[in-house]
């Protein structure tokens, strides 16, 4: 790959010999590839979610949660023929889905590997920092988008991500997404089978920063349109130590500030995360 523009950080790196902002090379590096119970319900369901952790990360936050594999770069390398073949495999254990966790950097092999359908839904899991060229790659082979909106303040975005076009981006990411699936379509057995859910995490001292993102969410969709997700699981992770104002859970004060807003925003679609999920023992085990 001579000058990888992949994600929007278009950083021209020949990833065949050297890595990108991402760290990685061309060919998928993952972490762990399982079954994943803490999906939001309609994702996860009873059975789980055939989840495949990649490794590498395009937007590289500071306090990422799955530090280990994102920046310190833990994982193994695999041939596009063997992600199918994981794929399969999770498939034979009756997942509701297979969950493409940070997958933003290997689009092209996951596109290989999608070439043939399978006999579920894919989720396309990521950090909403994503080029519309390279979504269109996947038009037809993701059934389910999981972005996130993580900034709506250009300021954090780039205290936190270094990426002060975060929004722009994610806005038109999110965009195509909902273009390429329409509205949201569930089950008969509650299972979502097609469309956008697009998550916030709630940052600790950074409530403006979720009233934007949930302002512009109201504005953007209307009801039946996109599932919304409000995330309270933030705990101090990867370099957060380095940025004293989020070295620290959410308080209840936050949380209940950030529910009464997104409540009062007439937002009828989605999901509130309990903030009893901001625990260490949610984040998976990187055992490959």
């Amino acid at each position: 790959m001579v000058q990888c523009k992949i994600c929007p950080r278009e950083c021209g790196a020949d990833r065949k010999g050297r890595m990108g902002v991402c760290g990685t090379g061309t060919l998928p590096k993952i972490a762990r590839a399982g079954v994943h119970m803490w999906e939001e319900p309609c994702i996860s369901g009873e059975k789980g979610s055939g989840t495949v952790f990649f490794s590498g990360c395009s937007l590289r936050c500071v306090y990422c949660q799955n530090y280990p594999i994102s920046i310190g770069g833990y994982g193994k390398e695999i041939t596009v023929q063997r992600l199918r073949e994981i794929f399969l495999e999770l498939c034979g254990r009756g997942v509701h889905n297979i969950n493409l966790v940070n997958p933003t950097h290997f689009v092209p092999a996951i596109a290989e590997a999608l070439e043939q359908s399978l006999p579920v839904p894919v989720v396309y899991n990521s950090s909403g920092y994503e080029k519309l060229e390279t979504l269109k790659i996947l038009e037809g082979k993701i059934q389910i988008y999981l972005p996130d909106m993580k900034y709506s303040d250009e300021a954090a975005a780039k205290r936190y991500s270094k990426a002060e076009d975060y929004a722009a981006a994610a806005k038109q990411a999110i965009g195509e997404m909902f273009r390429q699936t329409g509205p949201y379509q569930m089950g008969e057995d509650g299972m979502l089978q097609s469309g956008v859910v697009v998550r916030h995490l709630i940052l600790p001292g950074n409530l403006k920063n979720t009233y934007g993102v949930i302002d512009w969410f109201a504005e953007t969709f209307q009801p039946g349109q996109v599932l919304f997700s409000l995330m309270s699981q933030y705990i101090p992770s990867g370099r957060a130590e380095d940025f004293p104002e989020i070295n620290r859970k959410i308080t209840a004060r936050e949380y209940r500030k950030a529910q009464d807003y997104l409540f009062e925003s007439g937002i009828e679609d989605g999901f509130v995360q309990s903030r009893k999920s901001a625990e260490e023992i949610f984040v998976p085990t990187w055992d490959f």
